[in-house]
Parts: structure tokens; C-alpha cells; sequence
């Protein structure tokens, strides 16, 4: 006969998901002095027909799981749940004034956290016209600013969160006119004519352009606003500045920022586009990416122990590689390139706290793609805005480990429960010192 011997233990995860529907009483009073019926409230992120529930799980898959629309409502159908495509696109884009607020908070406490941050852009159609959406990040954030242009004045935009750019003409502005190749005459112009230290909204200074320098060609114009802009922006104390950009070699990177750090893995990408036909210029060629490689490496181990005289080193040996000829033209016109670059590709010997890549960016941009793909574009003003608000709170979520449908549940039923995502974003920079490993260099 089997004898009782105990008990085992199992333990197994399963999940419920299904609709729940809820009756309200809600008291109605009447005042006869007022004429007038008073009715009690829903309780909070109750709206129309549904609960607070329904709209972070349309929330959640939408903006965080990639699911498409038509998709959303064929699984909220399997459980019983009663909701038109009107009213789903509607959970996605209106309504949604609260996290634009803690969106707009987290770029700012993103913005305030490093004085280093990771930038790439990527293509966005908004009603069938191509845009940009801008990626800006840290190890703690991510934020997405969709524009209709990548430009210089464009992507201040991104740093200054959003807000118009102004221009001021002072002593870096000028600095930068030279920079940017503006003839002396237009130079001389503006330190003539244009007030010194006096602070120009766009729309003022088209006019003033228009009326003191008529005969100034479209592409001065772009740089002399180009080069006021930056100025202004990083010579203002209202919006925190970055100091330096981890981002690919664009040109309109350029000057942005006092210090500029370009990919590694975008600049070999120019040398994957090399195809030599003779097998002696592959052989070169093979030899030399093993050799690229190799210096990529040292370069990520010295961030771990930096010291003058390994940076010393790391110089004198990517001015060997990228100086030396190997008889192959191509690759040695293409090697003359990449040292023009020392300064932004060796920017890590003196901040060895940033990457070595813009991979950071690279991901977040991937996101956008992603959500091409599923959702092909946003038809409205307020539909880009409102992929911009989300992708940033999913994506800074994850970063700071918060769950996501918790947290957008959390903010709808107005429970407050979670903290601000800006404000675990000041936590963790000053536990991670990110601004202190600024100043900490070798």
C-alpha cells in the first residue's frame, strides 16, 4: 500500500487577462435656489465608458509592445470588450496633457544630468511629408523630437527641449562665422550694423537681415543664423548646455556643441565601402581593418585606467595607422579622411567616461524604424506629438527600470504612486555622478 510522504512544492506563473465590467451609483442633487441638477464625479481615470485599466493597456501596447491599432482591438475583442477603432485612436492621441508635461520634465532632467549626451536622427513621415526625429540621450534617458528638418537650427531646437532658438552676435559668434566660412565682408557688416549682446528672436532678425543686408545670399544667411544661434544657445543660462556630443560626422553636428565626439563604428563603415579588385589592395585592405579593430580595443580598455601616458600612446599610434601609405589609393585617400578627424575620434582620451560609438542613439532611432514599420506615419500634429511624449517615457522607463504598464496606469487613475520619471532621473545621475566623472578625467 503507497504511503503519504508529504508534500511537494510547485510553483507555476499564469496570467488573466479578461474584461471587467463595473456598475456606479453616482448621487444626483438637486438645487431649487439654482435650478440646477449637481451630479457626482467618476473617480479619477474613469472616462466615458471605460476604466483606467483599458487605456494603459492600449497605452502599453502601443507605444511600449509595437502592436498596431487594428491588432489592439482584435485582442481586446477576444475578451470581450466593447470598443471602436474612434475610440482606441483616441486613448492614443487626446487627452494626454499629463505626460506631455512629465515628457517635457524628463528632457529637462535628462538635459541637467550629463554634461555629455548621444544624438542621431532618423526619417518620419507626418501625413505623408518626410520629417526628422531627432534621439537625444544618456545612460538615463531618451528623449525624441520629431522636426521637419535636421538642420543646425533644427537640432538646437532638440537641445534647448524644445524651445525656438534665439540669436545673439557676440565674440563666439564671430569666432564662428570664420568657422563656417562667411566671407569677411558679411562679417565686417554685422559687427558694423547688428547690436552687440542683444538677444533676436528668428522672426526679428529675418527682418533686420532683410532690411540692413539685401543682397545677402541664401547660404550666408543659413550660416549666419547657423552661427548666432549657436552662440546664443551656448552662452544662455535657461536651459541647461550641452558640452559635448556623441554623434556620426553629419556636418551640422559641427560647432554645436564646445566638443564633439564622432563613432568609431560609422567611421569604419566608410571603409566597408571600399571594393578593391586586385587581391593584393584586399589583402591591404583586410590587414588594415584587423589593425583598426585592434586600436578600437585598446582604446575601450584605456577608458577603464586612463593616464597620460597611455593616451600619449593611443596618439601617436592612430596617427601611425590612419598616416601611413599601403599602396592602395582609395584606401589611403579614405585613411587621409579619418585623420582629419584625430581630435572628435580620440575625444576619449580626455573624457574617458563616454562611449566609443553612438549606439545609444543608434538604438532609441531604432525604436522610430520600428514603429514605422508597424504604423507607416502619424496622420496629425497631435499624433507625432504624442510618439514623441510616449516613445520618451517608454524608453526612459525601461532605463530607470520602472514598469511601464504600472507606471502609465499609475498616472491615468492619478494614484501618483511612482515617482516622477524626471525625478528618478536627478536620483540616479547623482548616484552615478555622471557630471562629478566629468571633471574627474585621469
Amino acid at each position: 500500500m503507497p504511503r503519504e510522504s508529504g508534500y511537494e512544492e510547485v510553483i507555476v506563473q499564469d496570467i488573466d487577462f479578461r474584461t471587467e465590467t463595473i456598475q456606479f451609483r453616482k448621487e444626483k442633487y438637486y438645487s431649487p435656489s439654482q435650478k440646477r441638477t449637481y451630479l457626482a464625479q467618476m473617480p479619477a481615470g474613469y472616462q466615458g465608458q471605460f476604466g483606467p485599466g483599458v487605456r494603459a493597456w492600449v497605452l502599453a501596447l502601443y507605444y511600449a509592445a509595437g502592436m498596431s491599432e487594428p491588432k489592439i482591438l482584435e485582442l481586446l475583442y477576444t475578451v470581450g470588450m466593447h470598443i471602436s477603432a474612434g475610440q482606441l485612436s483616441g486613448f492614443l492621441i487626446q487627452d494626454q496633457e499629463q505626460f506631455h508635461a512629465e515628457s517635457a520634465a524628463v528632457v529637462q532632467a535628462g538635459l541637467t544630468s550629463s554634461p555629455w549626451h548621444h544624438l542621431d536622427s532618423t526619417g518620419t513621415s507626418v501625413d505623408g511629408k518626410k520629417q526628422q526625429c531627432h534621439v537625444l540621450c544618456n545612460p538615463l534617458y531618451t528623449a525624441y523630437c520629431t522636426l521637419p528638418a535636421k538642420d543646425r537650427l533644427s537640432l538646437l531646437r532638440v537641445l534647448l527641449g524644445g524651445a525656438d532658438p534665439t540669436f545673439r552676435l557676440n565674440e563666439l559668434a564671430l569666432n564662428l562665422l570664420k568657422h563656417l566660412g562667411v566671407a569677411q565682408k558679411w562679417c565686417k557688416k554685422l559687427t558694423q550694423l547688428l547690436p552687440h549682446e542683444q538677444e533676436w528672436k528668428e522672426s526679428k532678425l529675418d527682418e533686420w537681415l532683410d532690411q540692413h543686408l539685401p543682397k545677402l545670399g541664401t547660404k550666408p544667411r543659413k550660416l549666419i543664423k547657423d552661427a548666432l544661434a549657436i552662440a546664443a544657445y551656448r552662452t544662455q543660462t535657461a536651459c541647461p548646455v550641452v558640452e559635448l556630443l556623441v554623434c556620426d560626422d553629419a556636418p551640422q553636428f559641427n560647432w554645436l556643441t564646445a566638443e564633439l565626439a564622432l563613432c568609431w563604428v560609422h567611421e569604419y563603415r566608410h571603409y566597408k565601402k571600399l571594393t578593391p579588385r586586385l587581391a593584393y589592395h584586399r589583402r591591404r585592405l583586410d590587414k588594415f581593418k584587423e589593425q583598426f579593430w585592434k586600436l578600437y580595443r585598446k582604446l575601450v580598455a584605456y577608458r577603464q585606467h586612463p593616464t597620460q601616458k597611455e593616451a600619449d600612446d593611443l596618439r601617436g599610434e592612430f596617427e601611425r595607422l590612419f598616416g601611413q601609405t599601403s599602396d592602395y589609393e582609395q584606401l589611403d585617400k579614405r585613411k587621409a579622411l579619418t585623420l582629419a578627424k584625430k581630435e572628435p575620434l580620440l575625444m576619449v582620451l580626455s573624457h574617458p567616461e563616454i562611449l566609443l560609438h553612438n549606439n545609444p542613439a543608434e538604438l532609441g532611432a531604432r525604436q522610430r524604424v520600428r514603429k514605422r514599420d508597424v504604423s507607416l506615419q502619424a496622420r496629425t500634429p497631435e499624433g507625432i506629438g504624442a510618439w514623441d511624449t510616449f516613445q520618451t517615457l517608454v524608453c526612459t522607463a525601461k532605463k530607470l527600470g520602472v514598469n511601464v504598464y504600472q507606471y502609465l496606469q499609475d498616472r491615468i487613475a492619478q494614484t501618483n504612486q511612482f515617482p516622477s520619471l524626471a525625478n528618478l532621473i536627478e536620483e540616479r545621475a547623482k548616484e552615478l555622478q555622471l557630471a562629478a566623472s566629468w571633471r574627474g578625467v585621469m
